[in-house]
């Protein structure tokens, strides 16, 4: 995004757009290969529209006021941990997609961000939460990271080791998770975009 369009009316289209993010949050949907702790929601979609109509920046921008306004509302229930995730794979997805479109605009080049930034995103979410997220919460917690893989195993019977949980769960929990968010925005960006580009 050009700095001197980074206006008023920017931050007042970012700032509706977040909101719309956390209003977002609050639809979940439990999939039946994943933990319980963990529900599919579309909440980056808002990010992605204002990517796509105002740059990654105010994309990414939107990701950080979601999360900080979930915060305020709703506090949180994993040691801040979640939330880390969040911005993490949420960043991940809306910078991709919105970096791609930028470079070429046009329907091709959006349907190529999301598809890019989809896998992206899944990619990110499986490494970080192998590596850092889920250790972490476990460490707070003060239980074995086979704590987790009891848990969804019970509902997931691929699941039979810790890496097994991050392949047969993780991962396609995001990936069924930013498909829906692309086919979403996909169908609504060109509906919204002129609202989101005037002044």
């Amino acid at each position: 995004m050009n700095k001197k369009k980074f206006g008023i009316s920017e931050i007042t289209k970012i700032s509706i757009l977040a909101s719309i993010s956390v209003l977002l949050m609050f639809i979940k949907v439990p999939l039946p290969f994943a933990p319980t702790f963990m529900e599919m929601d579309i909440a980056e979609l808002p990010a992605l529209i204002g990517g796509f109509a105002m740059g990654p920046l105010a994309g990414f921008l939107i990701v950080c006021i979601k999360i900080l306004l979930n915060i305020v509302i709703n506090g949180t229930k994993t040691f801040y941990v979640g939330e880390l995730s969040n911005l993490i794979v949420s960043s991940t997805f809306v910078l991709t997609t919105a970096f791609i479109y930028k470079k070429h605009k046009g329907k091709k080049s959006a349907l190529l961000g999301l598809l890019i930034g989809s896998i992206s995103m899944s990619l990110v979410a499986t490494l970080s939460n192998y590596f850092v997220i889920f250790p972490l919460y476990a460490k707070l917690l003060k239980i074995d990271l086979n704590a987790f893989v009891g848990m969804v195993a019970k509902i997931n019977p691929l699941v039979k080791s810790y890496f097994t949980l991050m392949i047969f769960s993780i991962l396609p929990f995001n990936l069924v998770k930013t498909f829906v968010t692309s086919i979403v925005t996909a169908l609504l960006y060109k509906r919204i975009s002129p609202i989101l580009k005037r002044k």
